[in-house]
């Protein structure tokens, strides 16, 4: 199926769910609305799931790993290397979106889209990677993922790479636009594939040495707002790194020239492959009635790409917080979504849609297993 066939599936969320979950919330024992954002939550929810009790015990988050060439231009603290081997770490079980994942009940699934790095042995090279705690001299071992992660430390790894890390940006398109549209499917299909395990919430998250530069280029292109509007730090390079960066993405915009009203043609011509896997993936939990969390700057591309893509994609996401990068709150105010939390989170990965996956849930519940007033034996008055 094709991208416009698949976006014919999204169906906007239905008011009158929203009023039933409102009259039970209504009804529990407090003064209407005193759970503000906590009710907002448990009635999207209701709407989404098209479930008067929704059921959130199977949660996942979704890490997208992919390289960009446009790392070679200085626009990061740190080399490119760091992507493949902070893979090994998500595996490994020691990164911030572990610990807060577990913390979360969450698993953690690793997708490579586009690392510019071989993770399967040349011998073997339908053998997924596998990264123990006291790993052989190999970084791969042989017979697969199962059984290795049962402790809950990992993450399962995934391959689905499109292209070994995109090009850079100040000198071409990052991808052709069939690349590009083939992450955005990688990502509709992962939606699908774990609606039907049973998942009842999705978080994304993403690792990409240098991924803040096509982000802030999509932030720019598709809000219509200056490059040094939307370009912060990233890693925490320094003042002159940050000019130089603004002057790549401005450079890349002007050769490129991206088209703000087809955004798979500015997600091949600026963006990333963990940016369009994402936009994919919120695509795909739209398609299957299924709540995602959306994480900081990277996330927010891939979510602003989905939105444009398709509007209605909006009733689906929750962003998860307000990022450091400043250009996050434009793309945020252009979907028109509210972060529920505001931490100065600048990690990515999925952390701050792990957290938001807790507060969630806490609406969920004051709505679920708070008693009413009628139950309570307590008077209500008008």
């Amino acid at each position: 199926m094709g991208i416009k066939q698949i976006i014919s599936d999204v169906h906007p969320t239905k008011q009158e769910l929203y009023e039933i979950a409102q009259k039970r919330l209504d009804s529990l024992t407090k003064p209407r609305g005193s759970l503000g954002r906590l009710e907002e939550f448990a009635r999207k929810l209701v709407a989404i799931t098209e479930n008067t009790m929704p059921v959130l015990d199977k949660k996942v988050i979704f890490t997208f790993a992919g390289d960009h060439g446009v790392a070679d231009e200085g626009v990061s603290a740190y080399p490119k290397e760091v992507t493949r081997q902070m893979v090994f770490n998500f595996l490994n079980g020691g990164a911030g979106i572990n610990v807060l994942a577990r913390h979360a009940g969450a698993e953690v699934v690793v997708i490579d889209i586009g690392v510019d790095f071989d993770f399967n042995p040349p011998e073997s090279p339908h053998t997924p990677l596998c990264k123990r705690d006291n790993p052989p001299k190999s970084p791969f071992i042989k017979g697969g993922l199962e059984g290795d992660f049962k402790d809950g430390r990992g993450g399962l790894f995934i391959s689905k790479k499109v292209v070994m890390g995109t090009k850079n940006i100040r000198k071409g398109h990052a991808m052709t636009r069939q690349e590009a549209e083939q992450c955005i499917v990688i990502g509709i299909e992962l939606a699908a594939e774990y609606a039907q395990k049973g998942y009842g919430i999705f978080g994304t998250g993403d690792m990409g040495i240098g991924n803040t530069t096509p982000s802030s280029a999509i932030a720019a292109v598709l809000t219509g707002k200056p490059v040094s509007e939307v370009t912060g730090r990233g890693t925490g390079i320094s003042d002159d790194a940050l000019k130089n960066k603004i002057k790549v993405i401005e450079g890349a915009i002007s050769l490129n020239r991206p088209n703000p009203s087809d955004p798979v043609d500015v997600l091949a011509k600026v963006g990333g492959t963990e940016i369009g896997g994402i936009a994919g993936l919120i695509i795909g939990a739209a398609t299957n009635r299924i709540p995602v969390v959306i994480d900081g700057f990277i996330s927010t591309a891939g979510a602003l790409i989905a939105y444009c893509i398709e509007p209605k994609t909006k009733d689906y996401m929750f962003a998860a917080h307000n990022s450091v990068e400043i250009g996050h709150r434009a793309m945020l105010e252009k979907i028109g979504l509210q972060p529920i939390l505001d931490l100065n989170l600048r990690l990515g990965e999925g952390t701050g849609a792990a957290l938001a996956m807790l507060i969630i849930e806490a609406g969920l519940k004051i709505y679920k297993k708070m008693a009413t007033f009628a139950e309570a034996g307590i008077s209500k008055n008008e």
